[in-house]
């Protein structure tokens, strides 16, 4: 695709499409990968974020707390959380000063769910990134890191 281009136009710097090429691509196929424990477990990927949200912080989040923790839209936690709380992973508790606000935590179900998953996901990602070496991926873990806090810093202004 890159070398398209540059015989389209060779006076254009594709160094940055080769970037975000490439990390959307890595995304694609992780995506199409379906993370193969947790599609066992009945769960999808963003389903699980919001459990680990509040298994790692262990404590009560509210949904805009977990929209956050997750980068999700508030529209599309409150439909996990829904399916969530059908499946009594998760459990709702209404403010005692504003009804509006909910806090939700895990039931003992989701804890167990999220606690016996973990190692086998672990497990499974550890073998996706085996194509590096350890180096390579700490290299590419700061990286990302790096690019991941500068976004999350400018994409208002980027988006203008």
């Amino acid at each position: 695709m890159v070398g398209q281009w540059r015989a389209v136009h060779p006076g254009l710097d594709t160094g940055p499409m080769e970037v975000i090429g490439r990390i959307n691509r890595c995304a694609a196929l992780l995506q199409q990968a379906e993370d193969a424990p947790l599609r066992r477990a009945g769960l999808s990927r963003p389903e699980f974020d919001l459990l680990g949200a509040l298994r790692r912080t262990g404590h009560e989040l509210t949904p805009g707390d977990l929209a956050r923790e997750t980068f999700s839209s508030g529209a599309a936690v409150t439909k996990r959380l829904k399916h969530l709380s059908e499946r009594g992973l998760v459990e709702r508790r209404g403010d005692t000063r504003d009804r509006r606000v909910a806090h939700l935590r895990l039931t003992d179900a989701g804890r167990d769910l999220v606690d016996g998953i973990l190692p086998e996901q672990l497990a499974y990602e550890t073998a996706v990134l085996s194509i590096l070496d350890p180096g390579g991926q700490g290299e590419l873990a700061a990286l990302l890191g790096a690019l991941l806090g500068g976004l999350e810093g400018r994409m208002s202004a980027l988006r203008a």
